[in-house]
């Protein structure tokens, strides 16, 4: 039997990825009328960076890879490409999760629009070096605006409906000698 820290990792990952599951089912649904006129948040970016800033011990880097990498299959993407952002910008800030612990909201915010923006810049420098057709930069400047006012909400949705809240200095010290 799984014991304590073992079993809340295992639990913490499980509900990560039915919440990526919904995320992307509901991506897929036919709702629109053909015209897309503003793009949506990525609402799974946010929640990756929530529950990596709030829970780190409960999200592997496998488990980040299996969710996006699945995404990145559905919806069409370059194959690896958003998934390897994604990982290298989460283990970053996983990195800096100690420091960034006690400090207020809105730097965390900031920093995660930082994070965010840098992705979506590699994201296009890439595809422009490898001849890929990259999406119309309006319509990424429109939907990294609209990931940023998201996050915020997405972190309290996820603080009262998951229970995913920011570990305290004392929870960490205890989870390191475990």
């Amino acid at each position: 039997m799984i014991e304590g820290p073992g079993r809340q990792a295992l639990i913490g990952s499980a509900v990560f990825a039915l919440c990526m599951a919904l995320l992307l089912f509901l991506r897929l649904l036919p709702l629109s009328s053909g015209m897309v006129g503003w793009p949506g948040p990525d609402i799974a970016v946010c929640l990756v960076f929530a529950w990596v800033l709030r829970r780190p011990d409960q999200l592997a880097a496998p488990v980040i890879v299996a969710a996006f990498l699945v995404e990145d299959i559905f919806l069409l993407r370059p194959l690896g490409l958003w998934t390897a952002l994604v990982l290298i910008a989460t283990e970053a800030a996983r990195l800096r999760e100690h420091r960034w612990r006690e400090q207020a909201f809105m730097i965390e915010w900031l920093r995660v629009a930082i994070l965010i923006g840098v992705m979506m810049l590699a994201y296009r420098a890439v595809m422009f070096l490898f001849l890929l057709s990259p999406p119309a930069l309006g319509q990424v400047l429109l939907q990294y605006l609209a990931t940023l006012a998201a996050y915020p909400v997405v972190v309290f949705v996820a603080r009262w409906t998951v229970g995913l809240r920011r570990i305290s200095a004392s929870d960490a010290e205890m989870m390191r000698y475990r």
